[in-house]
């Protein structure tokens, strides 16, 4: 342990931590744009320089180390004044409309130049701003790159390459020039880009942010001949609540079920239940694998931004990915098929929205595989937008049912919203169905938590099933790598995000470790607080095989519920 004094209070933290770290364990707020928790030290802003006793110049509290009877000082006359003048080069940088912008900007409600502004004290920008005159890039099908906005903190390309694995971000030009782009500027939709979102998450100024489709679901909603529908994934339902003021992991599902109907959709349905329908069929794809000699171990295809990481990175290993589609183009396929026809609608006249914490699923619902599954995917944070625009008080709303069917879940179904959560899921049902007795415990915590990698295995009828669990696309690379050097298992679940869902590019931000453990607290209480806790007990998938079809992994199956994925270039 060190002693050291910050702010004349004295303190004592481990060796090895940073006066960053230290102040914050001190309730002491220091400014950063570049430094994120989770990736490597940059110390390119310089905004956290603080001032130490013996020291000639400033030093940055996010890269220097706590020292034995170290005497800091975070606010001097000396630190407020050099943080001022820094503040006004970074903002030179930026958006030269951004006092015009700031209304539309992705980042308008929480924006951390305008948090760092206040903070430090600037009332007045000295520094005529630059204009870089570059234009937008709109290559993807789910983020937009804003490249005037961007102050090249590098947290975009170390949240790619360190974290993600990917690491399709790079920096251009150099002096006030400098620039983050792709290789050769190609564009985010023409490079390895896997459409998670996380450089979203990390970006602070709204250089980055999601493909925007409200507007075009707000047309549907107005349009008389049309009738619209809308799904909403697991982990929505305690992130939904955060943009309106409400603690991270708060439940809100009956409000936000409250507030769709007011948007004014004709059906509200629940993407837990094709959560379910994916556990009937995964499941039954992993027995078949395992009782004929299949290809092992399988993988599951929930996350579209894995399968884009595998198809781009890993393709070899294709035919290990389930041919399950996700959930949310599971339930565009029954929506467009089986809802359609009990109620006598046109399928040209039907409207499928999602509701998803992910930024991925937009370019999932344009795979030419199944584009005519989903016809709009709404982030979270869009979600939070068109509640807003229609003035709807949602935390003061009465909870509301989703419409049945297809609004019937399981506790199992929830837990998909966090990592670990398809793979329980599944195997409280792979259990049960090859034993045909009633497991003692249903749950596999040791397949729980945020780590990024979790490995362990489950013993039926003497069979001991290995299972692992990466989350992250950086932890999917690492499993695979042990899979070429000779691991073996039987079945693994892999997940673009860190965290999983909770964590998808697609949610309220700031998305810092401490609020995704609390989304992840909230998932597995509903879990344990519903009667119904296993996919294969949901009396509307069993009403669904019955009347249309038929049983898992069946010819009807196959042909709505299944897909096939394909190796893509650079």
């Amino acid at each position: 342990m060190v002693k050291l004094e910050i702010d004349g209070q004295k303190i004592e933290v481990e060796e090895g931590t940073t006066i960053l770290e230290a102040s914050k364990k001190a309730h002491i707020k220091i400014p950063t744009l570049c430094y994120e928790e989770n990736l490597s030290i940059f110390g390119g802003c310089r905004l956290c320089v603080v001032e130490i006793e013996g020291e000639d110049n400033l030093k940055p509290s996010c890269a220097t180390m706590v020292q034995e009877g170290m005497v800091v000082q975070t606010h001097s006359p000396t630190v407020r004044e050099v943080r001022k003048n820094l503040f006004e080069l970074i903002i030179a940088s930026h958006d030269i409309d951004c006092n015009l912008n700031c209304l539309t900007c992705s980042r308008s409600q929480n924006c951390d130049l305008r948090e760092i502004a206040a903070d430090i004290g600037v009332t007045e920008i000295r520094v005529p701003p630059l204009d870089k005159g570059y234009d937008v890039d709109e290559s993807s099908f789910s983020i937009v790159r804003e490249p005037n906005k961007c102050i090249t903190c590098g947290r975009c390309i170390r949240k790619c390459e360190e974290i993600q694995g990917v690491g399709i971000f790079t920096t251009a030009n150099r002096g006030p020039s400098t620039i983050v782009t792709t290789f050769e500027d190609k564009g985010i939709g023409n490079v390895e880009c896997t459409n998670c979102g996380q450089c979203i998450l990390a970006c602070p100024t709204g250089a980055l942010h999601e493909v925007y489709h409200y507007e075009n679901v707000w047309d549907a909603l107005h349009d008389k001949d049309k009738h619209v529908v809308v799904q909403t994934a697991p982990a929505t339902r305690v992130a939904i609540a955060e943009p309106f003021g409400a603690e991270p992991g708060t439940v809100a599902t009956g409000q936000m079920v409250a507030a769709l109907r007011r948007l004014g959709f004709d059906k509200v349905f629940d993407t837990n239940f094709t959560a379910d329908l994916t556990i009937m069929e995964e499941g039954t794809e992993l027995i078949e694998r395992i009782n004929n000699e299949g290809t092992l171990p399988l993988f599951t295809s929930c996350s579209p931004g894995w399968i884009k990481f595998i198809e781009h990175q890993y393709p070899e290993y294709l035919d290990h990915v389930s041919s399950c589609k996700s959930p949310q183009q599971m339930f565009g396929a029954v929506a467009k098929s089986y809802y359609a026809e009990q109620h006598n609608i046109d399928k040209d006249d039907l409207v499928v929205v999602s509701i998803m914490p992910c930024t991925a699923k937009k370019f999932e619902a344009v795979r030419d595989e199944m584009k005519e599954d989903v016809d709009y995917s709404l982030t979270t944070r869009e979600l939070s937008r068109m509640i807003k625009q229609a003035g709807i008080d949602i935390m003061n709303l009465e909870d509301e049912d989703y419409d049945q069917l297809l609004g019937v879940s399981s506790g199992a179904a929830d837990i998909f919203g966090s990592s670990g959560g398809v793979m329980e899921a599944a195997l409280r049902t792979a259990y049960e169905i090859i034993t045909g007795t009633e497991l003692d415990n249903i749950d596999f915590n040791n397949v729980r938590g945020l780590e990024g990698l979790k490995e362990g295995s489950v013993v039926i009828n003497d069979m001991e099933i290995k299972v692992a669990v990466a989350n992250g696309l950086g932890n999917a690379r690492i499993l695979l790598e042990k899979m070429k050097n000779g691991e073996e298992y039987h079945f693994i679940e892999f997940m673009a995000c860190p965290g999983g869902c909770i964590g998808g590019g697609g949610q309220p931000l700031p998305a810092s470790n401490e609020i995704l453990e609390k989304r992840m607290e909230a998932i597995y209480d509903i879990d344990k607080n519903k009667k119904l806790r296993k996919s294969h007990e949901n009396p509307m998938i069993k009403k669904i095989y019955e009347e249309y079809l038929g049983e898992p992994g069946g010819h009807k199956s196959h042909e709505l519920l299944h897909t096939h994925y394909k190796e893509r270039g650079i």
